[in-house]
């Protein structure tokens, strides 16, 4: 089958790196881009795939890509993507990954930041789609709600997050359903903190023949 992600989990340059990533973002006040957060993006953006009929190696390849997209902020929070993109792709050479499977998972990694990325592949879509939605409580690791930033409120203000995955026949829906605290965050205030994450996840949708919508408390933003 070739490598899989049990095998990247055990690599310790992997491991360590993520684990890095996470402590400096810490660091900087950021939320939580621990392993907890890289394996829930690597399972949904292997559930997107799933759904959508990709091939197992795709999925594979989605679960791996997820697991390590976030390793370059252990360098720096700025070009995260690209810097992660370079070193996976040394890690992954190494570990004797075929160039065509490195090649994918790189570009995921290196077009996953909404500042610079774009789907360009399956595989970097479903990781977009992913990393963006993974909105919720348990990311905010402040603990002083007075110092809270508009990101920490936000992601603080989410008491519930789902993201549901429906084909029936030719249409495919990605719906990403949060229930806000509005006492904490207003919906439109969410919308606008997060207007760029939510349209990079829906032209990642259109590139999978998918829609892409947000509810918020039952009311529909897009």
């Amino acid at each position: 089958m070739g490598i899989t992600l049990d095998d990247v989990r055990q690599n310790n340059e992997f491991s360590v790196y993520v684990s890095k990533g996470n402590d400096v973002l810490a660091t900087m006040g950021y939320t939580d881009h621990s392993a907890a957060h890289t394996i829930k993006v690597a399972e949904c953006a292997a559930d997107i795939l799933t759904r959508f009929g990709y091939s197992e190696r795709e999925i594979e390849l989605a679960r791996i890509s997820g697991y390590i997209h976030d390793i370059g902020n252990m360098v720096n929070r700025a070009d995260h993507a690209h810097t992660g993109a370079i070193l996976a792709f040394n890690i992954l050479t190494r570990m004797n990954m075929p160039p065509e499977e490195i090649a994918t998972i790189v570009s995921a990694i290196g077009h996953h930041d909404e500042s610079t990325g774009r789907a360009v592949s399956p595989v970097s879509a479903a990781i977009i789609i992913a990393d963006k939605t993974d909105v919720r409580r348990s990311r905010v690791r402040n603990t002083d709600f007075s110092t809270f930033d508009i990101h920490d409120r936000v992601n603080y203000a989410v008491e519930e997050s789902n993201l549901d995955i429906a084909v029936q026949g030719n249409q495919k829906d990605i719906n990403l359903k949060i229930k806000l605290d509005i006492s904490i965050c207003s919906v439109m205030e969410y919308f606008e903190i997060f207007l760029a994450r939510m349209l990079m996840c829906s032209k990642a949708a259109e590139f999978l023949g998918a829609s892409f919508h947000l509810y918020a408390n039952d009311a529909k933003l897009m």
